[in-house]
């Protein structure tokens, strides 16, 4: 069994294996433009974040009905459980669904059934995390954020994705503050491809906890140092800066520098179906072309689970501690 560790860098679109996309397409009566799952297979080829995220929308198309973010998610948690996940804090993106005629009621219903009995079906706990898409405007943001108000019994906190060049963190500095006022928690994509000053700017203007990817920290010494020192979490996912070319290949990760550096990090999938590997793959994929050890992979899930938004209350508490003893409990023999 790999070692428990917590997800905390998850689009469940980014989960929609091949197989699962012809089925849902086939109940839905959606016509892709693969002849099948091994043509699509070959599609996942990325030049850059873009070139990723035009097939990703494009994919989206299958997914329609509460049955089908039900399996979407289902699917997700089965495979991760298998994976040693114990926690996930799952992303989804209800603008990309409202601007195909998808209801954000039917996208969270659906998901919230799945995730509803996933401690009960799969041992895993969860959360679930409403990203803004960055490449749109900040009210399109806004008027998400709203419509999103009835079911804030099913969300925890808000995230920002999608293409971040030209779409700086403070855009959404308004929302930001209302999904605060609201009680969520607040994270963003920053320091992906965007410059360090994007990492700052999630920091001082949005306010977040924690900073997804946040790679190119490592370019201001001042940003590293202030990040250690105020142990901001950073959920970085190696496979996908190699699959989208913010790094060249994994052995030039800067993982095991920013740990030497004293930064708070995790490692995570981000989109497993899209990027070769789940979350343990990707454990092993840093073992073995970076070289981090066995005790290195065990602060890796202790930081998953010391940055989780398991703070609600005393059974929260509770439930982190057991996790956290089992990493401490963990054998890798």
């Amino acid at each position: 069994m790999p070692i428990p560790k917590a997800e905390l860098h998850l689009h469940i679109e980014g989960t929609l294996e091949p197989e699962l996309a012809f089925e849902l397409a086939a109940r839905n009566g959606v016509e892709l433009p693969y002849a099948d799952t091994e043509e699509l297979r070959k599609a996942y080829l990325f030049d850059d974040l873009q070139s990723f995220l035009d097939l990703y929308y494009g994919l989206m198309a299958v997914l329609r009905t509460e049955a089908d973010f039900e399996d979407l998610a289902d699917a997700y948690l089965a495979r991760a459980a298998a994976q040693g996940v114990r926690h996930a804090e799952i992303f989804f993106d209800p603008q990309a669904h409202i601007a195909r005629g998808v209801p954000i009621a039917t996208v969270i219903e659906g998901l919230a059934r799945a995730l509803d009995r996933s401690e009960e079906r799969h041992g895993v706990s969860t959360r679930l995390i409403m990203c803004f898409l960055r490449d749109q405007s900040a009210e399109s943001a806004m008027e998400t954020l709203h419509a999103a108000r009835p079911h804030l019994d099913r969300i925890i906190g808000v995230g920002l994705d999608s293409a971040e060049v030209g779409h700086p963190p403070a855009k959404f500095k308004e929302v930001y503050e209302a999904a605060a006022a609201l009680g969520l928690r607040l994270v963003a994509h920053a320091g992906e491809e965007g410059p360090p000053a994007y990492i700052t700017e999630a920091l001082d203007v949005l306010r977040v906890e924690r900073v997804d990817h946040g790679l190119r920290c490592m370019e201001d010494p001042e940003l590293v140092e202030r990040l250690v020192r105020e142990r901001v979490p950073l959920t970085l996912c190696p496979l996908s800066n190699v699959r989208l070319r913010a790094i060249d290949v994994l052995e030039e990760h800067p993982l095991a520098r920013m740990m030497d550096a004293g930064l708070m990090c995790t490692v995570n999938s981000d989109d497993p179906a899209y990027f070769g590997g789940y979350v343990d793959d990707t454990f092993h994929a840093v073992r073995e072309a970076l070289g981090i050890d066995q005790e290195r992979l065990r602060t890796l899930a202790r930081n998953s689970f010391e940055a989780a938004f398991l703070d609600r209350d005393a059974a929260d508490e509770a439930l982190r501690a057991r996790y956290l003893a089992e990493v401490e409990a963990y054998s890798f023999d």
